[in-house]
């Protein structure tokens, strides 16, 4: 009988909204970031552009967890939905993390995988803003929710192997400069993580697939 109410009950639709928020957030903050990673002495420009977009996520991650515990009928399992909203904030606190490295650093040039692992991780908040708003209607969406969460897995994919190739190049120019290979190796980790986070994204929404369909 309870399952019945339930169904019965209209959804709080409110948190499909919070979600495409924060994943524009996310393009916002990896067009920051692959500002960053040209270079030159805009980057602590791009780094304070990051985190502007940092603190809008977290206060759209405090709406969204504080609205999961104050509804009573959610669009998905309240599980699903805090999933979600953690790994889309994690991945722009990825973001910050790397910002900072960069500006704690003084880092002003950055090597070519770097930036291309940049460009990745944009492409990855398109694909990503483009597949979140297919959860308002996972039946009719469910084929194309699909092909994008495994082309976000697909960059992530390339990201590594440019994160091990440019760890290699670091290490062959930084042979006599350890600090610099250590600063390179620190930045090239961050941005494997960014790249990680996004495909935590990308998992949470085919779990929800998955579940209700």
């Amino acid at each position: 009988m309870f399952d019945l109410f339930r169904r019965l009950m209209p959804k709080e639709d409110r948190f499909f909204d919070l979600f495409e928020r924060h994943s524009a957030l996310l393009v916002h903050g990896a067009e920051a970031l692959s500002d960053l990673l040209k270079g030159g002495e805009t980057v602590p420009e791009s780094c304070s552009r990051i985190s502007a977009f940092e603190e809008q996520a977290d206060d759209v991650t405090r709406e969204s967890l504080l609205a999961v515990r104050r509804t009573f009928i959610t669009p998905f399992d309240r599980s699903d939905i805090q999933g979600l909203v953690t790994s889309l904030d994690d991945t722009i606190d990825q973001m910050q993390k790397t910002a900072r490295t960069a500006l704690l650093f003084e880092v002003r040039e950055f090597q070519p995988q770097m930036v291309e692992m940049g460009e990745l991780i944009l492409q990855a908040s398109q694909v990503n803003v483009q597949a979140v708003p297919l959860l308002r209607n996972l039946g009719r969406n469910g084929t194309e929710l699909t092909r994008l969460t495994e082309r976000v897995i697909e960059l992530e994919g390339r990201a590594d192997e440019l994160h091990n190739q440019g760890l290699k190049a670091a290490f062959v120019a930084n042979r006599a400069d350890p600090m610099a290979f250590y600063v390179a190796s620190d930045i090239y980790d961050h941005l494997e993580k960014v790249m990680d986070r996004f495909e935590d994204v990308a998992n949470s929404l085919s779990s929800i697939l998955v579940e209700h369909l």
